[in-house]
């Protein structure tokens, strides 16, 4: 099961095992607060797709095909995440976004699910 859940709102055991997926560190927040269990900073949107949606309602779409296409570059990370999925069995797909509904977590989410 996948699950997706902001790092300002507290861990809790449902969470399982916690992927921090954005390419920056938090902003505010310690490592020990954040209860990450890896920062898979390679697994979030290039730094140049991240400043060109800057979270645009209108520029969604666009912005998961263009990363769906920047994942499938980086297949072995994606792998990574389905096998801790496997593994761990719960697994919260962490990110910072004040966006709640339209970021990069959800994204991944949605093409993590697809397959």
């Amino acid at each position: 099961m996948i699950k997706i859940k902001r790092v300002y709102d507290p861990a809790s055991r449902e969470d399982g095992f916690r992927i921090l997926v954005d390419r920056l560190w938090p902003r505010g927040i310690s490592k020990e607060r954040a209860h990450i269990n890896v920062w898979m900073e390679e697994i979030a949107p290039t730094n140049e797709l991240r400043n060109w949606y800057s979270h645009d309602p209108d520029k969604w779409e666009e912005f998961q095909t263009r990363y769906r296409k920047e994942l499938s570059a980086k297949s072995d990370l994606v792998e990574q995440v389905r096998h801790f999925e496997k593994e761990k069995e719960v697994i919260t797909l962490v990110y910072s976004s004040k966006e709640m509904k339209l970021n990069n977590a959800v994204a991944l989410k949605a093409i993590l699910s697809a397959k």
